[in-house]
Protein backbone atom coordinates (compact mmCIF):
# COMPACT_ATOMS: atom_id res chain seq x y z
CA UNK A 1 0.00 0.00 0.00
CA UNK A 2 1.34 3.44 -0.94
CA UNK A 3 2.47 5.49 2.06
CA UNK A 4 0.58 8.71 2.58
CA UNK A 5 2.49 11.70 3.88
CA UNK A 6 1.55 13.24 7.19
CA UNK A 7 -0.61 16.31 6.82
CA UNK A 8 -2.79 18.55 8.94
CA UNK A 9 -5.81 20.53 7.84
CA UNK A 10 -7.40 23.54 9.51
CA UNK A 11 -11.03 24.31 8.89
CA UNK A 12 -14.19 25.98 10.12
CA UNK A 13 -17.83 24.90 10.25
CA UNK A 14 -21.26 26.20 11.21
CA UNK A 15 -20.59 29.67 9.76
CA UNK A 16 -17.28 30.10 11.57
CA UNK A 17 -18.66 29.15 14.99
CA UNK A 18 -16.56 25.97 15.06
CA UNK A 19 -12.81 25.77 14.50
CA UNK A 20 -11.39 22.37 13.64
CA UNK A 21 -8.09 20.58 13.07
CA UNK A 22 -7.50 17.06 11.77
CA UNK A 23 -4.17 15.36 11.21
CA UNK A 24 -2.49 12.17 10.05
CA UNK A 25 0.75 11.49 11.97
CA UNK A 26 1.51 7.90 10.90
CA UNK A 27 5.01 8.59 9.55
CA UNK A 28 5.92 10.81 12.52
CA UNK A 29 4.88 8.21 15.11
CA UNK A 30 6.63 5.40 13.21
CA UNK A 31 9.81 7.52 13.02
CA UNK A 32 9.69 8.05 16.80
CA UNK A 33 9.00 4.35 17.40
CA UNK A 34 12.03 3.43 15.30
CA UNK A 35 14.33 6.01 16.92
CA UNK A 36 13.34 5.24 20.51
CA UNK A 37 12.53 1.53 20.11
CA UNK A 38 9.17 1.99 21.84
CA UNK A 39 7.05 -1.05 22.67
CA UNK A 40 3.36 -0.96 21.54
CA UNK A 41 1.73 0.64 24.62
CA UNK A 42 4.53 3.23 24.84
CA UNK A 43 4.20 3.86 21.08
CA UNK A 44 0.47 4.58 21.51
CA UNK A 45 1.01 6.93 24.48
CA UNK A 46 3.84 8.84 22.79
CA UNK A 47 1.94 8.84 19.48
CA UNK A 48 -1.20 10.34 21.00
CA UNK A 49 0.87 13.04 22.74
CA UNK A 50 2.82 14.10 19.63
CA UNK A 51 -0.41 14.07 17.60
CA UNK A 52 -1.98 16.53 20.07
CA UNK A 53 1.25 18.56 19.95
CA UNK A 54 1.13 18.72 16.14
CA UNK A 55 -2.40 20.18 16.20
CA UNK A 56 -1.68 22.58 19.06
CA UNK A 57 1.46 23.71 17.23
CA UNK A 58 -0.71 24.54 14.23
CA UNK A 59 -2.63 26.99 16.46
CA UNK A 60 0.57 29.04 16.87
CA UNK A 61 2.08 31.66 14.56
CA UNK A 62 5.51 32.46 13.14
CA UNK A 63 8.36 31.19 15.30
CA UNK A 64 6.18 30.32 18.31
CA UNK A 65 6.60 26.83 19.76
CA UNK A 66 5.22 24.66 22.51
CA UNK A 67 6.20 21.82 24.79
CA UNK A 68 3.83 19.26 26.33
CA UNK A 69 4.92 17.28 29.40
CA UNK A 70 2.73 14.43 30.59
CA UNK A 71 3.82 13.45 34.10
CA UNK A 72 1.67 10.56 35.30
CA UNK A 73 2.23 7.91 37.96
CA UNK A 74 2.30 5.02 35.46
CA UNK A 75 5.32 2.88 34.48
CA UNK A 76 6.02 4.86 31.30
CA UNK A 77 7.30 7.88 33.27
CA UNK A 78 7.25 11.29 31.62
CA UNK A 79 6.20 11.89 27.99
CA UNK A 80 7.59 15.02 26.34
CA UNK A 81 6.55 16.45 22.96
CA UNK A 82 7.63 19.65 21.21
CA UNK A 83 6.09 21.31 18.17
CA UNK A 84 5.90 24.63 16.34
CA UNK A 85 3.79 26.54 13.83
CA UNK A 86 5.77 25.03 10.92
CA UNK A 87 4.53 21.49 11.52
CA UNK A 88 7.84 20.31 13.02
CA UNK A 89 7.30 17.82 15.85
CA UNK A 90 9.47 15.60 18.07
CA UNK A 91 9.05 13.74 21.32
CA UNK A 92 10.23 11.00 23.64
CA UNK A 93 9.13 8.92 26.60
CA UNK A 94 11.24 8.15 29.68
CA UNK A 95 10.61 4.39 29.63
CA UNK A 96 10.09 3.28 26.01
CA UNK A 97 10.08 -0.46 26.76
CA UNK A 98 6.58 -0.56 28.27
CA UNK A 99 3.92 -2.90 26.93
CA UNK A 100 0.87 -3.83 29.01
CA UNK A 101 -1.95 -6.35 28.45
CA UNK A 102 -4.93 -4.91 26.50
CA UNK A 103 -7.56 -2.98 28.47
CA UNK A 104 -11.21 -4.08 28.92
CA UNK A 105 -12.05 -2.70 25.45
CA UNK A 106 -9.35 -4.91 23.89
CA UNK A 107 -7.23 -1.84 23.09
CA UNK A 108 -3.71 -0.76 24.07
CA UNK A 109 -3.82 0.24 27.75
CA UNK A 110 -2.51 3.81 27.45
CA UNK A 111 -4.07 4.90 30.75
CA UNK A 112 -2.34 1.97 32.47
CA UNK A 113 1.01 3.10 31.07
CA UNK A 114 0.53 6.84 31.67
CA UNK A 115 -1.21 6.53 35.03
CA UNK A 116 -4.33 8.29 36.27
CA UNK A 117 -2.65 10.58 38.83
CA UNK A 118 -0.35 13.41 37.87
CA UNK A 119 -0.26 16.50 35.68
CA UNK A 120 -0.03 17.65 32.09
CA UNK A 121 1.98 20.84 31.65
CA UNK A 122 1.82 22.86 28.45
CA UNK A 123 4.45 25.54 27.94
CA UNK A 124 4.08 27.94 25.01
CA UNK A 125 6.98 30.10 23.87
CA UNK A 126 5.14 33.01 22.27
CA UNK A 127 8.26 35.19 21.95
CA UNK A 128 7.41 37.15 25.10
CA UNK A 129 9.65 37.59 28.14
CA UNK A 130 7.98 34.76 30.01
CA UNK A 131 6.55 31.61 28.39
CA UNK A 132 2.85 30.84 28.95
CA UNK A 133 2.29 27.85 31.23
CA UNK A 134 -0.90 25.86 31.61
CA UNK A 135 -1.20 22.87 33.93
CA UNK A 136 -4.06 20.44 34.49
CA UNK A 137 -4.42 17.27 36.54
CA UNK A 138 -4.59 14.03 34.55
CA UNK A 139 -8.24 12.97 34.59
CA UNK A 140 -8.19 9.73 32.59
CA UNK A 141 -4.68 8.96 31.32
CA UNK A 142 -6.14 8.04 27.91
CA UNK A 143 -4.94 11.53 26.85
CA UNK A 144 -7.73 12.61 24.46
CA UNK A 145 -10.04 13.30 27.42
CA UNK A 146 -7.16 14.97 29.25
CA UNK A 147 -6.50 17.40 26.39
CA UNK A 148 -10.25 18.06 26.10
CA UNK A 149 -10.16 19.03 29.78
CA UNK A 150 -7.08 21.23 29.17
CA UNK A 151 -8.91 23.31 26.54
CA UNK A 152 -11.95 23.75 28.78
CA UNK A 153 -9.95 24.75 31.86
CA UNK A 154 -6.78 26.48 30.64
CA UNK A 155 -8.01 28.05 27.41
CA UNK A 156 -11.70 28.44 28.35
CA UNK A 157 -12.66 26.93 24.99
CA UNK A 158 -15.03 23.93 24.97
CA UNK A 159 -13.43 21.35 22.65
CA UNK A 160 -13.59 17.71 21.61
CA UNK A 161 -10.28 15.91 21.08
CA UNK A 162 -9.80 12.55 19.36
CA UNK A 163 -6.41 10.78 19.23
CA UNK A 164 -5.47 7.33 17.99
CA UNK A 165 -2.52 5.08 17.17
CA UNK A 166 -2.92 1.62 15.62
CA UNK A 167 0.07 -0.71 16.05
CA UNK A 168 0.76 -3.78 13.89
CA UNK A 169 1.76 -7.25 15.10
CA UNK A 170 5.39 -6.45 14.14
CA UNK A 171 5.13 -3.38 16.44
CA UNK A 172 5.25 -0.88 13.52
CA UNK A 173 2.63 1.87 13.27
CA UNK A 174 -0.25 1.18 10.87
CA UNK A 175 -1.96 4.58 11.28
CA UNK A 176 -1.92 7.49 13.72
CA UNK A 177 -3.80 10.76 13.82
CA UNK A 178 -6.42 12.85 15.53
CA UNK A 179 -8.78 15.83 15.54
CA UNK A 180 -9.57 18.85 17.69
CA UNK A 181 -12.96 20.56 17.35
CA UNK A 182 -13.27 23.88 19.22
CA UNK A 183 -16.68 25.41 19.92
CA UNK A 184 -16.63 29.19 19.62
CA UNK A 185 -19.19 31.69 20.97
CA UNK A 186 -22.51 31.95 19.13
CA UNK A 187 -23.42 28.27 18.83
CA UNK A 188 -27.04 27.43 19.67
CA UNK A 189 -27.96 24.55 21.99
CA UNK A 190 -29.33 22.69 18.96
CA UNK A 191 -26.01 23.03 17.11
CA UNK A 192 -24.04 21.84 20.16
CA UNK A 193 -26.37 18.82 20.44
CA UNK A 194 -25.81 18.09 16.73
CA UNK A 195 -22.01 18.05 17.26
CA UNK A 196 -22.35 15.85 20.37
CA UNK A 197 -24.50 13.36 18.42
CA UNK A 198 -21.95 13.27 15.57
CA UNK A 199 -19.15 12.66 18.09
CA UNK A 200 -21.09 9.80 19.65
CA UNK A 201 -21.70 8.14 16.27
CA UNK A 202 -18.21 8.66 14.88
CA UNK A 203 -15.98 5.58 14.43
CA UNK A 204 -12.54 5.78 16.07
CA UNK A 205 -9.81 7.92 14.50
CA UNK A 206 -7.75 4.81 13.70
CA UNK A 207 -10.75 3.07 12.07
CA UNK A 208 -11.26 6.02 9.71
CA UNK A 209 -7.57 6.42 8.88
CA UNK A 210 -7.16 2.67 8.38
CA UNK A 211 -10.02 2.84 5.86
CA UNK A 212 -7.90 5.33 3.91
CA UNK A 213 -9.74 8.52 4.80
CA UNK A 214 -7.87 11.82 4.49
CA UNK A 215 -7.92 14.29 7.42
CA UNK A 216 -10.58 16.48 5.74
CA UNK A 217 -12.84 13.45 5.17
CA UNK A 218 -12.41 12.50 8.83
CA UNK A 219 -13.46 16.01 9.81
CA UNK A 220 -16.58 15.89 7.61
CA UNK A 221 -17.72 12.82 9.53
CA UNK A 222 -18.16 15.21 12.46
CA UNK A 223 -18.92 18.46 10.64
CA UNK A 224 -20.53 17.84 7.25
CA UNK A 225 -20.29 21.54 6.34
CA UNK A 226 -16.58 21.84 7.26
CA UNK A 227 -14.65 24.24 5.02
CA UNK A 228 -10.89 23.63 4.73
CA UNK A 229 -8.97 26.89 5.25
CA UNK A 230 -5.42 25.62 4.79
CA UNK A 231 -3.12 22.65 5.29
CA UNK A 232 0.31 21.95 6.70
CA UNK A 233 2.82 19.12 6.20
CA UNK A 234 3.78 17.45 9.48
CA UNK A 235 7.39 16.33 9.84
CA UNK A 236 9.68 14.87 12.47
CA UNK A 237 12.29 17.54 13.26
CA UNK A 238 14.68 17.83 16.16
CA UNK A 239 16.29 21.14 17.10
CA UNK A 240 19.54 19.52 18.29
CA UNK A 241 22.87 20.09 16.52
CA UNK A 242 26.56 19.50 17.21
CA UNK A 243 26.95 23.24 17.97
CA UNK A 244 24.14 23.13 20.55
CA UNK A 245 25.67 20.08 22.22
CA UNK A 246 29.03 21.87 22.31
CA UNK A 247 27.40 24.76 24.16
CA UNK A 248 25.91 22.29 26.64
CA UNK A 249 29.38 20.84 27.26
CA UNK A 250 30.81 24.35 27.74
CA UNK A 251 28.14 24.97 30.38
CA UNK A 252 29.36 21.91 32.36
CA UNK A 253 32.28 24.07 33.50
CA UNK A 254 36.01 23.67 33.70
CA UNK A 255 36.23 21.02 36.46
CA UNK A 256 33.79 18.59 34.86
CA UNK A 257 35.44 18.94 31.43
CA UNK A 258 38.88 18.32 32.91
CA UNK A 259 37.52 15.19 34.59
CA UNK A 260 36.04 13.93 31.29
CA UNK A 261 39.37 14.48 29.51
CA UNK A 262 41.41 12.78 32.25
CA UNK A 263 39.11 9.83 32.98
CA UNK A 264 37.10 9.10 29.83
CA UNK A 265 39.20 10.79 27.11
CA UNK A 266 35.92 11.39 25.24
CA UNK A 267 32.30 12.41 25.77
CA UNK A 268 29.15 11.02 24.21
CA UNK A 269 25.95 13.06 24.42
CA UNK A 270 22.69 11.50 23.25
CA UNK A 271 19.75 13.76 22.36
CA UNK A 272 16.55 12.79 24.23
CA UNK A 273 14.33 13.78 21.31
CA UNK A 274 15.99 12.05 18.36
CA UNK A 275 18.39 9.59 20.00
CA UNK A 276 21.23 10.96 17.87
CA UNK A 277 24.63 10.43 19.55
CA UNK A 278 27.29 13.16 19.42
CA UNK A 279 30.81 11.95 20.23
CA UNK A 280 33.63 14.34 21.12
CA UNK A 281 37.22 13.02 21.27
CA UNK A 282 39.96 14.21 23.62
CA UNK A 283 41.25 16.94 21.25
CA UNK A 284 37.74 18.31 20.69
CA UNK A 285 37.08 18.33 24.44
CA UNK A 286 40.33 20.26 24.91
CA UNK A 287 39.02 22.96 22.53
CA UNK A 288 35.72 23.07 24.43
CA UNK A 289 37.63 23.34 27.71
CA UNK A 290 39.47 26.42 26.37
CA UNK A 291 36.06 27.94 25.51
CA UNK A 292 34.83 27.18 29.04
CA UNK A 293 37.91 28.88 30.51
CA UNK A 294 37.36 32.02 28.46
Amino acid sequence: MEKKKDRLIRGTAMNGKVRAFAVRTTELVEELRRRHDTYPTATAALGRTVTAAAMMGAMLKGREKLCIMVKGDGPIGQIVAESNALGEVCGYVHHPHIHLPSNSMGKLDVAGAVGTEGFIDIIKDLGLKEPYRGSIPIISGELAEDFTYYFAVSEQTPAAVGLGVLVDTDESVIVAGGFIVQLLPGLTDAEITEIEKALGAMPSVTTLLDQGLEPEEMLRFLLPDAVVMDELDINFACQCSRERVEQTLVSLGQDELERLIAEDEQAEVVCHFCNEAYVFNKDELQVILEQAKS
